[in-house]
């Protein structure tokens, strides 16, 4: 694929991200935006429904996850890159998705701003800010050939 034709794709897949950011509140069920937008420290701990909260959280993860490795993938053009992020996302989700669960059965016991930036990298491709350094420094090291 010509470079030119990946750097569009590439910012086509951030446009996304911000789209899919922009319509979430709308979209998708989390009833801690409203939570966490208001004087949290305040106010009752929401009433939410575990399931839809879950199916909601993972569909959003899987959604920025998708994007996110198909960014990793045009910008590198590394089957291995992505094969690791696909282990690091598959990870992520299962330790983070599991702390924020036990953080609402718990109601935030060990603090609202650790539940807050858990949900926040559940949420968000925070990831993929991490990833992209990580990966570009691999490929400097290593003297990688990239594929034109």
């Amino acid at each position: 694929m010509k470079k030119r034709y990946r750097i569009v794709l590439i910012i086509l897949l951030f446009v996304l991200l911000v789209t899919l950011r922009a319509v979430s509140s709308k979209v998708f069920y989390d009833p801690f935006i409203e939570f966490f937008k208001l004087d949290y420290l305040t106010a009752n701990f929401p009433d939410f429904n575990s399931l839809s909260l879950f199916v909601h959280l993972v569909f959003r993860y899987v959604l920025n996850t998708l994007i996110s490795l198909a960014v990793i993938y045009l910008l590198y053009m590394n089957k291995s890159f992505v094969l690791f992020s696909i282990k690091f996302y598959l990870i992520a989700f299962i330790v983070l998705s599991s702390i924020y669960f036990y953080e609402l059965n718990s109601e935030f016991s060990n603090g609202y701003l650790f539940a807050f930036y858990v949900r926040r990298m559940l949420i968000h491709p925070i990831f993929l800010l991490i990833l992209l350094p990580a990966f570009y420094y691999q490929n400097k090291v290593n003297n990688i050939p990239k594929i034109d």
